[in-house]
């Protein structure tokens, strides 16, 4: 990953968003077996993929793990009931789900006033059980073959904005394991949903953030970037929520905070492992209800931000610590895309190599052709610990140190930065610094917590050490 670069290259978005011819897949779900064993015997021989499920809750688990053309699903599941509020009370949570996802809603007894009222609360269709066989196929053809039409005409719309898109950076990925990252993007790019970033430090996760934005509709309005980590816990709420004139001793003017810098636009909270338990219920709340107060104000302002949040740390594992409230992990993972580390996407090194080398290559006025073989294969074979940021600025200082038409192995200096072979009598105390955290680091995997324990900091101190080491 890199940033923004004078020529786009449409094609790896192509290869990332183009449509594929694939089968249609429902999802159906029905309290009774022989009901679900009927369905699929319908489907499958023409080529229809059915899951099957038991209940709402199964349907709704389903949805999380899977992409669905259609739903097909029964109105009662309580035996003997026949009011038809359960199946009411899943369409409305298939809607906040997704609500272009096309449901066709099964009814028993002859209900047409049950079935009215699930068109109007967001059904598409419905059949009357006992079924026949080429209604049933021809409603889940229609609703599937227009559902993939909309897919495809919003995938081919975010490639056009994409690419027309200022300031939208250039996307280097050509990894196999870069495409689920492709895909993922391509597909929640144009929604309001919440996306976690996860990765390791320097994999990209504030160049995917951009891209989430300008691919949404909100991309004409701001994305407001925010190291919530690096905020001390004094002026955490200040800053996110902004503050009134005389809210405490330096509030000398009214200060609006990013939440409401980014209303109609994108939040993107970075680090956001490192937000203090205390300041996470505040941050909970107006994620909730859209709502949030100024520090030393008590009028209620609305806003409305989509919020996508970037952190190295696993917030699965520091939830179960109490280091992070679940309730709000669930909030902001809608969607999470993980990046995988440099070492495991090798394919993109040269890629990366070599935009990083034009980029440079015209910044510093430098007649540069291209890197030796020997200086590639000593970019193949580096463990990258700092992974795309490092990578970034070894380019960059070999740019700085080639004299000759080709960067050299001596001019990457990675073989000395293996080595330790450094004397500290002639390094700085910041260089030291430097140096000493990122040998905790890789000591730790990167696990933020404990690095900050080994070196007596807080993780708020380390993270702001780790910003300005650019490490």
């Amino acid at each position: 990953m890199a940033s923004r670069s004078p020529t786009p290259r449409p094609a790896q978005w192509r290869r990332a968003i183009s449509s594929k011819e694939e089968p249609i897949r429902v999802l159906v779900a029905d309290d009774q077996p022989h009901i679900l064993e009927a369905v699929e015997l319908l489907l499958a021989p023409r080529g229809i993929r059915a899951d099957c499920v038991r209940s709402p809750q199964l349907l709704l688990e389903a949805l999380g793990c899977g992409d669905y053309d259609v739903l097909l699903i029964d109105l009662n599941y309580t035996r003997d009931t026949t009011s038809g509020q359960e199946g009411l009370d899943l369409l409305a949570r298939i809607q906040e789900f997704d609500p272009r996802l096309p449901v066709i809603v099964m009814t028993g007894w002859g209900n047409i006033d049950l079935a009215v009222e699930s068109i109007k609360r967001g059904a598409r269709d419905f059949i009357q059980k006992p079924w026949e066989n080429e209604r049933l196929l021809s409603l889940i053809r229609v609703h599937a073959e227009l559902r993939q039409a909309l897919r495809r005409a919003r995938q081919l719309e975010l490639e056009n904005r994409l690419l027309r898109a200022e300031g939208t950076p250039e996307f280097v990925a050509a990894a196999p394991s870069m495409q689920p990252v492709l895909d993922l993007i391509a597909q929640v790019g144009p929604s309001d949903a919440n996306v976690l970033i996860t990765g390791e430090h320097g994999t990209g996760k504030e160049i995917v953030a951009k891209l989430l934005h300008a691919a949404s509709p909100r991309s004409r309005m701001a994305l407001v970037a925010v190291n919530a980590g690096g905020l001390p816990e004094g002026t955490f709420e200040s800053e996110i929520f902004g503050h009134v004139k005389g809210a405490f001793t330096d509030a000398r003017t009214d200060r609006i905070g990013r939440f409401e810098l980014a209303s109609g636009g994108t939040l993107f909270l970075d680090e956001i492992a490192n937000v203090p338990i205390r300041q996470q219920a505040k941050l909970l709340r107006v994620l909730e209800t859209g709502e949030l107060e100024r520090v030393g104000s008590s009028q209620t302002r609305r806003v409305d931000v989509r919020i996508l949040s970037a952190t190295n740390a696993d917030l699965q594992e520091e939830a179960k610590a109490g280091n992070f409230r679940e309730d709000l992990l669930f909030r902001i993972n809608t969607v999470e895309i993980h990046l995988p580390a440099l070492r495991d996407r090798r394919e993109d090194i040269p890629l990366l190599a070599q935009h990083f080398l034009g980029r440079n290559r015209a910044r510093y006025r430098k007649q540069i052709a291209g890197f030796s073989p020997a200086a590639m294969q000593q970019l193949m074979q580096y463990a990258w610990p700092g992974n795309v940021r490092e990578l970034e600025h070894t380019v960059e200082r070999a740019v700085l140190l080639c004299r000759g038409e080709e960067v050299e192995p001596a001019n990457l200096a990675i073989a000395s930065a293996r080595s330790s072979a450094l004397s500290f009598e002639n390094m700085s105390i910041d260089e030291v610094e430097a140096l000493l955290i990122r040998k905790v680091m890789r000591r730790c995997d990167g696990n933020i917590t404990q690095a900050a324990e080994s070196l007596g900091l807080s993780r708020a101190a380390l993270y702001r050490r780790i910003e300005k080491y650019g490490l």
